[in-house]
């Protein structure tokens, strides 16, 4: 029996796999909806860029030597919503390809346009084009958080109404054209009960790969670890049972977590990854922008006159899973895979630092990583062979 072909249900690796520069392009702060879990508190309709501000960044990019260290590119469109600017990126996209191409640039022939859509404008005529340009270099990710009630408890417009229905009726075209495409669902306290049959849900809606993962603010309760248990044990059940492990994807089970740490690695890419607004403001991500921060003012490492302030980059650079964690978090039995968010861990932060990690999700890391045993070890007996990674690599930068 091969492992590889047998079992599809533990993460699979992302377009080359961590080796490509991930660049972010905010081209709108504002969105159609209010999602009750958003990170994003500031949106807003003023905070839009404009075609200068994005072509002064392309060109930033393809001229900076140091970036080439990477010899690929993800060009991540984000919003708000960023469909609502389709039009800018379609703009944006032809002047990379066209300047990269003029500069022989090695991003030329290795680039990736990424998106994260709440998919209401999916079927506009004007995104169908834009995909038809430039589908053999593009992902296109549509969320959707599982049934009607799961996505209806969260993802909502201003006026309280839900978007499942508005969402549901893209998603036959969406999974058509991209058939091996995944969606990112949210957990919070909230939502819960409804895991089990979510996951199950979006499967039957032809999308083969769920990334779900709970959120790092201080939003759970006491008893929300147990029933997190309970749902995703349940969920194991039916999926070995159906021996749907064969076909479909869920990050909750992966083999490489609940181990002690081996590697002393930061688990975020902030500073890796780099995000400009509509102002030209650089920043380690988009998290440190302020419009998605709740206590803080945002972190900005540079601006796209004067390029990027290394001093203001380094702290980034210098972050490690020891440098940030408490004793209880480095000396954890079930540490890998126990995720963080570096604009999180500032945000939440009593002070004003980005060395400071936040733990509110340890009590739910920890259920998980039980149910993942109880999956694993179930599913190797099923399959009279062990299944769990022995020597697990535990960067998931």
């Amino acid at each position: 029996m091969s492992q590889n072909t047998t079992v599809k249900i533990d993460r699979p690796g992302s377009w080359e796999d961590g080796r490509a520069k991930n660049v972010t392009f905010v081209v709108t702060e504002d969105c159609q909806l209010a999602c009750r879990y958003c990170y994003l508190v500031g949106k807003n309709k003023s905070g839009r860029m404009n075609f200068e501000t994005a072509k002064k960044a392309v060109d930033y990019l393809l001229r900076e030597e140091k970036f080439l260290a990477e010899k690929s590119v993800v060009l991540d469109f984000i919003g708000g919503e960023p469909l609502l600017e389709i039009e800018l990126i379609d703009k944006i996209c032809d002047y990379f390809k066209l300047k990269s191409y003029e500069l022989n640039h090695p991003w030329f022939d290795s680039y990736r346009i990424s998106f994260s859509t709440n998919g209401l404008m999916y079927s506009d005529k004007r995104v169908q084009e834009f995909i038809r340009k430039n589908k053999t270099h593009l992902s296109i990710q549509i969320t959707i958080d599982g049934t009607k009630v799961k996505h209806d408890t969260q993802r909502v417009y201003p006026d309280g109404r839900g978007s499942y229905d508005n969402v549901l009726k893209n998603i036959r075209l969406w999974t058509s054209q991209f058939p091996e495409t995944s969606t990112k669902v949210t957990i919070s306290g909230d939502d819960i009960p409804y895991i089990k049959e979510s996951v199950l849900h979006i499967w039957s809606l032809g999308i083969k790969e769920v990334n779900i993962n709970a959120v790092f603010e201080d939003a759970w309760k006491p008893g929300d670890d147990e029933l997190f248990e309970e749902q995703l044990t349940e969920l194991a059940d039916e999926i070995i049972e159906k021996k749907l492990y064969k076909e479909y994807t869920c990050s909750f089970f992966s083999r490489t977590i609940g181990h002690p740490y081996e590697q002393n690695v930061n688990w975020c890419g902030a500073g890796k990854m780099l995000a400009f607004d509509f102002k030209g403001d650089i920043y380690p991500c988009i998290r440190f922008i302020e419009f998605s921060l709740q206590n803080r003012k945002g972190i900005i490492v540079g601006n796209l006159d004067k390029g990027i302030d290394e001093n203001r980059l380094r702290p980034f650079l210098t972050l490690d899973m020891v440098s940030q964690s408490p004793d209880e978090c480095i000396n954890c039995d079930v540490a890998s895979g126990c995720a963080w968010c570096q604009g999180a861990n500032y945000d939440f932060a009593e002070t004003g630092t980005i060395f400071r990690r936040a733990t509110y999700i340890c009590k739910m890391h920890k259920a998980r990583v039980r149910a993942n045993n109880y999956f694993w070890n179930k599913l190797g007996r099923r399959l009279k062979t062990d299944l769990r990674e022995t020597n697990p690599d535990t960067c998931q930068c």
